[in-house]
């Protein structure tokens, strides 16, 4: 009998148990041995043995002979992989920016990365009368505005360089059109992990953004608070940007980021 063929090692009740046994691997562990994984289930030595050893069968789990313990196989991280990988930008972040916008009654956006532009790909309209709209599905480049800088900055250096190195349009009198300002510029935004700008896109729009990453560290794309320039002083700045930067993490996490694994990347 092949391994994907086994018997299960008891019932509905062993599938409960692999599941639990799946999602003690969701806290700081990465191994995990017989006793541990029985005192916190608070099930027999024996039976979590049965079901570590169907687990291992199926690729779910590899156990370390020599230590005795048990980390996650390589069926376990296909399958969240391919779970991450299905998760849409715009379903996990929707939510959180309906909730921004009601927050700040401003409007907010999320882009999308393409390439070296972004794009709007949804947007909450403020409730104000006087408020700022997008328009989405157009491309944009990622040296104009807030929501471009925080994608810009974030991206592999070689990439970052290129793009910079390259024809920057003047889009309005406010956009920073020369590279070594630029670049200095993205320094400190990545440091930073937001951007603010006022009339760099388009003029007479103050913005507040911060960036989004998926389950690999890479930059997806950006949200922003954005509205009429005048509405964006100093004052209300400091206010949004832990705000949006909070909002941009929760979504990032929606997507399977976790902020290790980008503190790793970043090293």
């Amino acid at each position: 009998m092949s391994p994907t063929r086994q018997a299960s090692p008891i019932g509905t009740e062993g599938a409960t148990r692999v599941a639990d046994v799946l999602l003690l691997f969701l806290g700081d562990a990465d191994e995990l041995g017989v006793t541990q994984i029985s005192r916190e289930l608070d099930i027999s030595k024996a039976v979590v043995h049965r079901v570590l050893q169907s687990m291992v069968a199926r690729g779910l789990l590899v156990q370390d002979p020599d230590r005795r313990t048990y980390r996650l196989g390589s069926a376990a991280v296909a399958i969240g992989a391919r779970a991450l990988r299905d998760t849409d930008l715009r379903s996990v972040a929707e939510p959180i920016l309906r909730a921004l916008r009601d927050d700040t009654a401003e409007t907010t956006t999320l882009s999308q990365r393409s390439g070296a532009y972004r794009a709007y790909i949804a947007q909450f309209p403020s409730p104000q009368e006087i408020k700022m709209l997008v328009e989405l599905g157009r491309l944009f480049p990622l040296h104009a505005g807030s929501s471009s800088k925080v994608i810009l900055s974030n991206l592999e250096e070689p990439e970052q360089r290129e793009i910079v190195a390259g024809v920057l349009e003047q889009v309005t009198p406010s956009t920073v059109i020369d590279p070594g300002e630029l670049a200095a510029e993205l320094q400190q935004v990545r440091a930073h992990g937001y951007s603010v700008s006022r009339g760099e896109r388009q003029p007479g729009a103050g913005a507040v953004a911060a960036p989004v990453f998926d389950y690999t560290g890479s930059v997806a794309g950006a949200i922003s608070v954005c509205g009429p320039a005048q509405r964006f002083d100093e004052i209300t700045v400091t206010r949004l940007i832990p705000r949006v930067t909070r909002a941009a993490a929760d979504i990032s996490a929606g997507l399977g980021w976790t902020r290790l694994g980008h503190e790793e990347r970043q090293a």
